[in-house]
């Protein structure tokens, strides 16, 4: 274990360029620290600072699983974030060490999921909150690394947040559903004594908490679009607004001002300044998506605004204008495409939409939307002049690149969906895989499409298809175990590779004698196309399936990526892995070298786009 520890330290790092990508799903998850030089964000298992003046961004690792919470102390000194597991796994929360980036303690007693954490004013307790298969409450001594006291969140219901108040370290807030509640800490016999909020016949479930500066009144933002203004020495109900128009989709995000006045975010995207007085929108602006994280900075007024759609804006006090900082996808990437023979820009597609990205500087160009289907796998025709995308509907679909116009709808395609697609290099033929099994040849056309022929002989879905140089032959892969070569001119099965894995991708090399493959096994085989023999087997990943594979257009490196979350670069003579990426905040779904071998780009289950410089110039 020890050597190959030393083995793989010993493998040079690939050089990271860029990260397109923010979980703007996690509440408050966007932070500026009070340097005012980093932004403080979580991307998977990742927590990304990113530096306000040029972009660079730096990376804490130390999660297994996606962040689910994030808090980061008043002095800036500390940064906290949970996770969240799988049920019956715990769940932990780490305090990061923000100068030295390095972690200052882990601590584990929270099971399956971690719903919030706060620091106290003077950074020395951390409350953390555990979510509903867990409704626990801890309260932690930051500088000892233990907890001083462990104590049921709520007597009934379920608690979403937790805030410390202002002037003590020793009293906070926790509310959710059915609960809203005072702590005091007990210090002496370590314990933790609540008190209940009384609010009437007003049932409300909480989603937010801001205590007012001098901590006489605590302001709640609900699920049902209203806010709740409690008096926390009485602990008592003071008001409650707006009266009439409440706000649509609740309220996700509340920040007090020093005049009193609120700023508001919701979950139909709406962000609004609100009078202190009766709680009524003085300016408000509508945003693409639900607002959950609002971040003040003091340069001109300006607040930096996330949202669930992994959008960050930064948005005028004044005007109440937003400007749009950056965006990404919000869910997983299933495919990735650059044109060939261009390294200028590159294609990806999530859920219900293609976007299209700018390399030298990340930057999306374009968007293209289908509503209500899900784009499985596009890629670019040969020259340039088609974005080809293959959809859930079972439709494929032709964009012109620089417009965004559709140019050809192939309806029924095939039935249950298309899960993989290819250009022939004239870019007169595309090859399509369905989930149901078969492999479909197309004609394009002048005017219109034609299918030539449909081969049925995989029995489960298609994942890849690769066409030979000449477009004489393809080869595709499936979950079924098998990898089937096909004439093209003839249309019948040339040779297949049979192995015990679901195999997930394809790659021809240099001179199409040989094609390597990757799947569940963990392996990646070499085979030869003539006869369908296995020549070598080398070990692709330590745990998790081989997703993705890339070759260079001059066949000597091939790059991978998996559920290991690492991406590798390996020599195809040798059979070496020559670089390595650093572990990535989720499995990688899909990773492309453009031809001149100058870019490479990974994408990741957590929406995450990476941009590396290729390490190996092309050969000559």
């Amino acid at each position: 274990m020890t050597e190959q520890d030393d083995e793989a330290r010993s493998i040079p790092e690939l050089e990271l360029q860029a990260v397109i990508g923010f979980n703007g799903h996690v509440p408050f998850g966007l932070k500026l620290h009070p340097d005012k030089k980093y932004l403080i964000y979580p991307l998977g298992s990742l927590l990304i600072l990113k530096r306000t003046d040029d972009g660079k961004q730096e990376f804490l690792h130390g999660h297994s699983n996606n962040v689910s919470c994030v808090s980061l102390s008043k002095s800036g000194v500390y940064i906290a974030s949970g996770q969240a597991n799988v049920v019956a796994v715990k769940a932990p929360v780490i305090i990061w060490n923000y100068a030295a980036r390095a972690i200052h303690c882990q601590l584990l007693l929270h099971k399956v999921k971690v719903e919030a954490v706060a620091f106290s004013p003077n950074d020395k307790h951390l409350v953390s909150l555990g979510g509903q298969d867990d409704g626990s409450i801890v309260v932690w001594n930051v500088e000892t690394k233990q907890a001083i006291c462990k104590s049921s969140a709520s007597t009934y219901g379920y608690c979403l947040t937790v805030e410390f108040f202002h002037t003590s370290d020793n009293i906070f807030a926790s509310a959710g559903s059915g609960t809203l509640r005072i702590w005091e800490l007990d210090l002496t016999n370590r314990r933790i004594w609540p008190t209940d909020c009384r609010t009437g016949k007003l049932k409300r479930t909480v989603k937010c908490l801001e205590i007012s500066v001098c901590d006489q009144y605590m302001f709640c933002g609900t699920t049902s679009g209203d806010v709740m203004k409690i008096n926390t020495r009485l602990k008592l109900l003071n008001n409650c607004g707006p009266a009439r128009a409440k706000f649509s989709g609740g309220i996700n995000v509340l920040k007090v001002l020093n005049s009193g006045d609120m700023i508001i975010g919701t979950g139909s995207g709406t962000l609004a300044l609100c009078s202190k007085n009766n709680f009524q929108t003085v300016r408000e602006i509508e945003l693409e998506n639900g607002v959950t994280s609002v971040a003040f900075s003091d340069e001109g007024g300006q607040l930096l605004v996330g949202t669930e759609g992994a959008q960050m804006y930064r948005v005028s006090f004044e005007d109440f204008k937003a400007d749009l900082l950056c965006t990404g996808h919000r869910s997983t990437i299933h495919d990735i495409a650059i044109p060939f023979a261009m390294s200028q820009v590159f294609a990806t597609c999530s859920e219900e939409e293609i976007r299209l990205w700018r390399v030298n500087k990340p930057k999306e160009l374009m968007r293209l939307s289908v509503p209500n289907v899900t784009c499985n796998t596009l890629c670019f025709m040969s020259d340039g002049h088609g974005i080809i995308s293959g959809w859930s509907d079972g439709k494929i679909r032709m964009f012109d690149p620089k417009n965004g116009k559709p140019l050809l709808i192939m309806n029924n395609a095939h039935n249950m969906g298309v899960t993989t697609i290819a250009n022939s290099r004239d870019s007169k033929k595309i090859v399509s895989g369905g989930r149901e099994g078969q492999v479909r040849v197309w004609e394009l056309q002048p005017q219109g499409h034609r299918l030539l022929n449909t081969l049925a002989e995989h029995k489960e879905a298609v994942t890849c298809v690769k066409i030979k140089s000449d477009d004489s032959e393809c080869v595709t892969a499936s979950t079924d175990g098998t990898c089937i070569i096909w004439d093209l001119v003839r249309f019948v099965s040339l040779q297949r590779v049979i192995a015990n894995t679901l195999f997930r991708s394809v790659c021809y090399n240099l001179d199409e004698h040989q094609i390597i493959t990757s799947g569940t096994d963990r392996k990646i085989t070499y085979w030869y196309v003539l006869d369908g023999s296995s020549i070598r087997e080398l070990e692709g990943s330590q745990s998790g399936a081989i997703n993705t594979m890339h070759i260079t257009t001059d066949g000597n490196h091939f790059v991978t990526g998996g559920e290991d979350k690492q991406l590798k670069v390996w020599d195809y003579t040798l059979g070496d892995v020559t670089h390595v990426g650093m572990p990535l905040g989720a499995s990688i779904t899909s990773t492309k070298i453009c031809s001149s071998n100058s870019v490479l780009v990974c994408t990741t289950a957590d929406g995450g786009i990476w941009q590396w410089k290729f390490p190996h110039p092309p050969s000559s």
